[in-house]
């Protein structure tokens, strides 16, 4: 028996769309679609639909296709997905706690909150869709492509993201705190709020988001910005170190 339709999902009727205050700052926008190495696309074998109505908890799920589904409040917690589609399905409330992700495309899904803590997610790919809160803290990303998503909150706190690539995506606040960050770029990304304290960057490609505020200007060693958003940076560096800005 197929699960309820995403209808009935909660989260469709209202999602939690967290934004950011006044912008403290605005800083500049130049676009570099075309400059970050492009992720290889997730080429999926023959897929078998699910035929269950829940997830099960350290399962390993194996070329399945999981279509319309609602997942609220559901348990998949230590399972693991290889060369799996997941397209339109509802993640309210889902927990997948410490669950791999391998070469998987998810398309289209949606829900308030999913929690994904200390995941590990390789060669998979995001497109479309809504999430309201997204929990990747201890996360492990490698080779991941997001590409035209709205999130409302994004903890990526002591997560590790390398090859990760952001596409036309809306923030409303992305936490990266004690994150460790490599070669990670933002293509066209609106980012209401972005939180790098005590964060490692190594070619992190900020020079294509939209950033209305930033926290943590003294761990952006590492960080590509454009001409405009260090110009905007300015008297965030001159605090940080202390400079005392006079009028000429």
């Amino acid at each position: 028996m197929r699960a309820s339709a995403t209808a009935s999902c909660p989260a469709k009727r209202a999602l939690l769309t967290s934004q950011a205050g006044p912008p403290l700052h605005n800083l500049g926008v130049r676009t570099n679609r075309g400059k970050a190495r492009s992720a290889p696309q997730v080429s999926l074998p023959h897929l078998t639909d699910f035929d269950g109505d829940r997830l099960e908890m350290g399962h390993d799920y194996d070329s399945i296709v999981f279509a319309d589904r609602d997942f609220t409040g559901q348990d998949g917690s230590d399972a693991r997905f290889l060369e799996c589609r997941l397209e339109r399905c509802c993640l309210e409330g889902l927990s997948m706690h410490r669950v791999r992700v391998i070469d998987c495309l998810l398309a289209e899904v949606h829900g308030a909150s999913v929690d994904f803590a200390d995941s590990i997610w390789r060669g998979s790919q995001m497109t479309g869709g809504r999430l309201g809160a997204m929990t990747l803290a201890g996360a492990t990303w490698t080779g991941i492509r997001l590409r035209g998503i709205k999130l409302g909150f994004v903890n990526l706190a002591g997560a590790r993201l390398e090859d990760v690539i952001f596409e036309e995506c809306e923030f409303g606040s992305l936490d990266a705190r004690a994150a460790q960050l490599r070669s990670v770029a933002f293509i066209d990304c609106a980012v209401q709020e972005l939180n790098v304290a005590e964060a490692t960057l190594s070619k992190v490609d900020l020079s294509g988001a939209r950033l209305r505020s930033l926290v943590g200007v003294e761990n952006l060693r590492g960080a590509i910005v454009s001409h405009q958003q260090l110009l905007d940076l300015a008297p965030l560096l001159a605090a940080q170190l202390g400079l005392d800005v006079r009028p000429d």
